[in-house]
């Protein structure tokens, strides 16, 4: 067998094969021995006719694509292997020639992993925000140990407050017909929380358990039900219950409950520690994906389209398989967003597109600098894997298959390439105070507004709020019970909004 490989542009490559006439003639043979079985010839039993007879009958060709399928695998697997080349998809194949006693010409044009054009990565710039831990972020982070030990009591017959928590039954009317979604018993209602249509919780204040009341609101002009926009209604409002947050006092007591630690201060201290850990960490890791981001935008290579798809494969099945673990099918999260999978896949275009841009640069620099990770650095990223996930590292790192144990070294290469664009970038640390949202608070405030909002005529901000982890939620939410489905037009909406 000869080949020759022709450069077609940047991701494309061409391999141009000549087998020779007897390697063919042999494959037909073969071919033959294979297929004769499942050919009928009058005369001849199944498998005994004679190849000479067969090709007279059905055409020399008969035995043309068998043979070219016993030839074909391995004289490409040979030519790519030793041209050192990467096909990122199946090829596309021509034949110049076929026939008993010819040699056997074609080519195969495939894609390839592309050429990359490296742009600067060693003058490159970064800040390490590194920004003082605030009293406010110290203080909702306590707070997050303060609520684990917080605890409802019933109020009794004392009036509600804002932020007590209302157990109602309520029938919603509009111009004296009860309306779809408009009726829920039991219903917990935190006040002060917003999530109910505006004026209604404020209305709630004051009243006492067993107290019954005609609430008078309006629903906002942009509500999702069209019937209910801007329009005025009654909830017909009893109250059952009401309870109320009791909070331990910030001391020692406190700290012993919620931590190791025999003191409040020194609970504070550990927390303070704890809280500039996180900040350390996200402040080098920010910094690190910004330099990596540097360098693959100064970068450039022509991306086949198959990788792009490939990686919006992974994309789409690892949203699978996240939703598979909340009870959920793609499906219903489709139908419940109002989107089909031709969207979804093309709203992960960019991301798959960067992050295989991004696999390219960092391969493309670990290869011109030379990199290769000791087995020390290999095993440094198994291990903190291993924590990670809380395995032992021993029996976790025995169990690597050796394509999860390549994996690792690439992942220890990666960061040997990004420690080298650290060493050579021009780094500045932030170090001034600045007002940022904490990421801590917006999840633990969003969870909470996301479970008080479930089942209830949900306020215009809430709606707003909404996003596609909420989307998710919702059709979990939707799914655990049927009765809940038929409550309401409006309750079920207040629940994709979760």
């Amino acid at each position: 067998m000869s080949y020759q490989v022709e450069k077609v542009n940047s991701n494309q490559q061409k391999i141009t094969f000549e087998i020779p006439a007897e390697a063919f003639d042999e494959a037909m043979q073969k071919a033959y021995l294979k297929t004769r079985g499942r050919i009928n010839v009058p005369g001849f039993r199944k498998g005994k006719a004679p190849r000479r007879l067969i090709e007279n009958m059905y055409g020399e060709g008969v035995f043309y694509d068998d043979a070219f399928d016993l030839i074909f695998p391995d004289a490409y697997k040979e030519a790519v292997e030793a041209e050192d080349l990467f096909p990122v998809d199946q090829p596309e194949i021509d034949l110049d020639q076929i026939g008993a006693g010819k040699e056997l010409k074609f080519s195969a044009t495939v894609y390839v992993r592309p050429d990359v054009t490296l742009g600067d990565y060693k003058s490159l710039t970064g800040t390490r925000h590194l920004h003082p831990i605030t009293d406010d972020q110290l203080d909702a982070r306590i707070a997050q140990d303060l609520q684990k030990v917080t605890t409802q009591e019933d109020i009794g017959e004392e009036p509600l407050t804002d932020g007590d928590t209302a157990d109602i039954d309520y029938l919603g009317t509009l111009d004296g017909v009860p309306f779809a979604g408009g009726e829920a018993q039991g219903h917990k209602l935190r006040l002060g929380s917003g999530t109910f249509i505006p004026g209604f919780e404020e209305q709630v204040v004051g009243m006492k358990a067993g107290e019954e009341k005609d609430i008078t609101v309006t629903f906002p002009t942009e509500y999702h039900s069209e019937e209910l926009a801007g329009k005025e209604v009654v909830f017909k409002v009893k109250v059952n219950a009401g309870t109320r947050e009791s909070k331990p006092e910030l001391d020692d007591d406190f700290a012993q409950d919620v931590s190791e630690h025999s003191t409040f201060e020194a609970y504070k201290a550990a927390i303070l520690e704890e809280l500039t850990q996180q900040r350390d960490q996200h402040a080098e890791t920010h910094l690190e994906n910004d330099l990596v981001q540097q360098a693959v935008d100064a970068s450039d290579c022509d991306i086949p389209e198959a990788m792009i798809q490939r990686q919006i494969d992974y994309l789409v099945q690892n949203m699978r398989i996240r939703m598979m673990y909340q009870g959920l099918r793609m499906e219903d999260y489709l139908t419940y967003t109002n989107t089909t999978e031709e969207q979804m896949r093309e709203n992960f275009r960019q991301d798959a597109t960067n992050n295989v841009k991004t696999d390219l640069v960092m391969d493309t620099i670990r290869k011109q600098e030379a990199i290769e990770p000791t087995e020390d650095e290999i095993d440094a990223e198994i291990r903190r894997h291993a924590e990670e996930m809380g395995r032992e590292y021993d029996s976790y790192k025995t169990g690597l298959n050796d394509n999860q144990l390549e994996n690792y070294k690439d992942i220890a290469a990666n960061r040997r390439v990004v420690n080298l664009m650290k060493e050579h970038a021009q780094i500045t640390d932030h170090t001034e105070a600045h007002e940022e949202l904490s990421v801590e608070e917006l999840v633990d405030s969003a969870a909470q507004a996301l479970e008080e909002v479930a089942d209830s005529p949900v306020s215009e901000e809430a709606e707003n709020a909404a996003s596609e982890a909420e989307a998710v939620d919702a059709v979990k939410e939707e799914k655990k019970s049927k009765k809940a489905k038929k409550k309401s037009k409006a309750d079920s909406e207040a629940s994709s909004e979760k």
